[in-house]
């Protein structure tokens, strides 16, 4: 999505226009590639560096377009949501101090970056998912204000027909909706290019999905969302759902996502890939041209397949096919969108460097995967090292390795052969290589880390303050250099910090038992009894909270109840009660509550759709730890 004149289909025949500019372009890549049009014989490598904006508070900062300003920097560059910002590295021919000059130019314009952040009390985070984020960041108006990204949720929005719904299960499960594409937001990933020559394209892009699986397993960095322990690397599930565009009849038809693994082997050319997304995939946005690709190539012509790419931007493979010009070449990369941001930029760098050598590196006995291995089974690596990291175990050409096993006893050799061939300087080949040796060999990354320390946090306090905590301590290992293998377990003692609880976000239950408005109050009872819960939201079939039933209700229903009467819960509920937001304080809680006399605050967002629920037994909890409630 690189492209920023984007606009709607106005009518179908604008939308018929594009599509024949599209198709035109896939027989312009076509007649490239039969012509030897495509840049080969070099080999460049390029990243883009996402980042998280956090508050004095470590809560999202909503200031990008602010810093963008003021950073004043071409590399720089927004996000879809206003907590994110982007770098864009230069690329570099990949040989001898490569990987040095990408650290330097990336730590350059990463301490640019914090130094403005800072001076308007705002830190940068490198992390796959930001453990503070909450729903109640994710609202329309926390989008970047870009007409491409509006236009994109539009989209997207009107193809599924419905709200984006997230179902994810780990140590803890999290379901929930949510009105927009902002869930994608969550995500922030350290993107790595290799320009590929075209004869080579096939085999490498069938390699590139092969090693896949054990490569995230070894750079997974993102085990939480809003406080759940889910997936050693939830971005991968979370990404997947966020842009889902599927409802029910699609799931019958089995139509696949915009962020997929992919379907099958490549067995011919790069464009099939492109002709199979543009088979699959409506095309969501227009953008103005008058290129005809085609009669370009065949005049000799350079064309930039405006339409081509930004068709192919809207559709999220993890390993991506991508056309560019540069120097008024054309050229062919793979883009690798699944490794994570952090934990430090010495560890993407290495995670980065370790794909860019098992890339380069592939044995030729591999050349043939379509004849070797079901591709099924290399999707199901994928998504079982998304699932479970470096306690998964992988299938490889029959046998079932450990990935410990498998990244130590050959795909190590792999990429340090492949590095070696492209004349990398010893020193930096040993300085990243050795932080995935040191990875494998304790069986640590950033997702392991930040699990086993969560859930230490976790004792004796409530998710959000451990949320706090564990980003904080992310952000202090992360500026002190050190890679995820080096970094300590927290001790007792740093997790005794002041507690101190200012918005109702930071008190608020968000693991809530509703009822719908329709259903028996039979229902109801059982419910509150099962779960030892005294207050129960009344919700309507738009999920807009209608009600609420708590002891008051039963008791003044069962003192007039009638012999075989058994209502509705929209009968007996209260329909008017206090509700407050998810950022309102702390303190404007507790008094709305005294004010009004009520036991039980149900938080909603701007829709009236239930977020969360402060009862009495919170503040209770709250006052455990902490006497003081902030403004």
């Amino acid at each position: 999505m690189g492209e920023q004149a984007i606009t709607k289909f106005s009518d179908s025949s604008q939308k018929r226009a594009f599509t024949k500019r599209l198709l035109n372009d896939i027989k312009a890549l076509d007649y490239m590639l039969a012509n030897n049009m495509i840049e080969r014989h070099i080999n460049r490598i390029g990243a883009e560096q996402e980042l998280v904006l956090l508050d004095e508070n470590w809560k999202p900062a909503l200031n990008n377009v602010e810093l963008l300003e003021k950073i004043n920097d071409e590399h720089y560059t927004t996000e879809i949501a206003r907590f994110n910002l982007e770098i864009n590295l230069d690329p570099f021919v990949f040989e001898k101090d490569c990987f040095s000059q990408l650290e330097n130019q990336l730590s350059t314009l990463l301490n640019k970056g914090q130094k403005v952040a800072k001076a308007n009390n705002t830190h940068i985070l490198l992390t796959g998912i930001a453990p503070t984020l909450g729903q109640q960041h994710l609202h329309f108006e926390q989008m970047t204000p870009n007409s491409r990204y509006k236009a994109l949720n539009d989209m997207i929005y009107a193809e599924r027909g419905s709200d984006f719904e997230l179902n994810l299960s780990g140590k803890d499960e999290l379901m929930t909706r949510h009105p927009n594409i902002l869930f994608e937001a969550c995500n922030t990933s350290f993107q790595v290019h290799l320009q590929i020559d075209p004869e080579e394209f096939v085999k490498q892009y069938n390699w590139s999905q092969l090693i896949a699986g054990p490569v995230l397993a070894i750079a997974a960095n993102s085990p939480l969302l809003m406080g759940k322990r889910l997936w050693s690397e939830t971005r991968i599930a979370l990404f997947q759902q966020s842009v889902n565009t599927t409802n029910t009849f699609n799931n019958v038809r089995n139509k696949q996502p915009r962020v997929s693994f992919g379907s099958d082997w490549v067995t011919n050319s790069v464009t099939d890939l492109y002709k199979d997304n543009v088979s699959r995939f409506n095309a969501l946005f227009n953008v103005e041209s008058d290129e005809n690709a085609l009669e370009m190539a065949m005049a000799g012509e350079i064309p930039h397949l405006k339409a081509l790419n930004l068709h192919n931007g809207t559709v999220y493979k993890w390993n991506r096919p991508c056309y560019g010009v540069g120097g008024g070449k054309p050229h062919l990369r793979i883009e690798n969108r699944y490794i994570p941001s952090g934990p430090t930029v010495l560890d993407e760098m290495a995670s980065s460097v370790f794909w860019l050598g098992l890339m380069v590196g592939m044995p030729e006995k591999y050349a043939n995967l379509p004849a070797m291995m079901d591709f099924e089974e290399v999707r199901f690596n994928f998504y079982n090292a998304a699932r479970r990291g470096l306690n998964s175990h992988f299938n490889w050409f029959g046998k079932i390795i450990p990935a410990n096993r498998l990244l130590s006893k050959e795909l190590l050799d792999i990429a340090y052969q492949g590095l070696d061939k492209m004349k990398v300087n010893s020193d930096d080949i040993t300085k990243y290589m050795s932080v995935i040796e040191n990875r494998i060999r304790k069986k640590i990354t950033g997702s392991k880390w930040i699990s086993k320390n969560y859930s230490q946090l976790l004792k004796g306090s409530t998710p959000n303050e451990a949320c706090i905590n564990i980003t904080k301590k992310m952000y202090d290992n992360q500026n002190s250099g050190k890679p995820v293998h080096k970094w300590k377990n927290l001790s007792n003692k740093e997790q005794q910090v002041q507690k101190e609880f200012k918005r109702v976000n930071e008190i608020m239950e968000t693991d809530l038992f509703t009822v719908n408005e329709d259903d028996s109050i039979d229902l109801v009872v059982n419910v509150m009894n099962w779960q030892n819960i005294r207050h129960v939201p009344v919700e309507n079939a738009d999920n807009e909270v209608v009600g609420i039933i708590n002891a008051h209700c039963l008791i003044e229903y069962l003192v007039n109840k009638k012999e075989d009467d058994s209502p509705a819960a929209k009968e007996i509920m209260k329909t008017e009660f206090p509700t407050i937001s998810a950022q309102a304080s702390a303190k404007e809680a507790v008094l709305l509550m005294a004010d009004n006399r009520v036991d039980a605050l149900p938080v909603v967002d701007l829709e009236n759709r239930l977020l969360g629920i402060i009862t009495e037994s919170d503040i209770i909890q709250v006052l455990k730890i902490t006497s003081k409630i902030s403004d």
